[in-house]
C-alpha cells in the first residue's frame, strides 16, 4: 500500500508532467482533480476528451498504487470513456476511481468524472492496468 503523500511524492518526481492533484486515496478509491485552464478547452469552449481521460487515467492510477503501492511499471490496457454532458469550462474536473476488481496481474476501475460542485457526471470510464509480476523479494521482473 502506499499513502496520499507516498503517492504525491511519486508522482512529482517521476511524472511531473501530470497536473492532476491528488485529493484522496484508499479503500480501493481514489479522488483527483484536473485544474482546468484555457489550455484545456476546444473551440466552443468544452474541456477537450484528452483532459477528460488523463483525469480519468490518474484517477485509476492513483487508486492502483494506494493498494499495492509504489509499483512504476503498472500501465493503462484499456481505457474506455463515455462522454455524458459537457463540463464547465470554468471550473475543475474531480475524478473519482473505485477499484472493481484487483487481481496480481490486473486491475479494473470504474471513474466518474464531475465538473466541480456539480453532483452529475459529465464523463464516465472504465479502465485496466496491468501489474508487472514481482518476484519473491517483492521486485519487479523486468522482461
Amino acid at each position: 500500500m502506499a499513502s496520499k503523500v507516498e503517492i504525491i511524492t511519486f508522482l512529482k518526481k517521476d511524472f511531473p508532467q501530470n497536473k492532476c492533484i491528488v485529493e484522496s486515496v484508499g479503500e480501493k478509491f481514489s479522488r483527483v482533480r484536473w485544474p482546468v485552464s484555457h489550455e484545456d478547452l476546444r473551440p466552443g469552449g468544452s474541456v477537450s476528451g484528452p483532459s477528460l481521460m488523463t483525469a480519468a487515467d490518474v484517477a485509476l492510477y492513483v487508486a492502483i498504487l494506494g493498494e499495492i503501492g509504489i509499483v512504476p511499471l503498472a500501465v493503462t490496457t484499456n481505457l474506455n470513456m463515455s462522454f455524458l454532458r459537457k463540463p464547465a469550462s470554468d471550473k475543475d474536473l474531480i475524478a473519482e476511481c473505485r477499484l472493481i476488481k484487483l487481481g496480481r496481474t490486473l486491475a479494473v476501475g470504474d471513474v466518474f468524472i464531475y465538473s466541480e460542485g456539480d453532483g452529475q457526471a459529465v464523463a464516465h470510464a472504465v479502465g485496466t492496468y496491468a501489474i508487472p509480476a514481482q518476484n519473491q523479494s517483492g521486485q519487479v521482473n523486468v522482461v
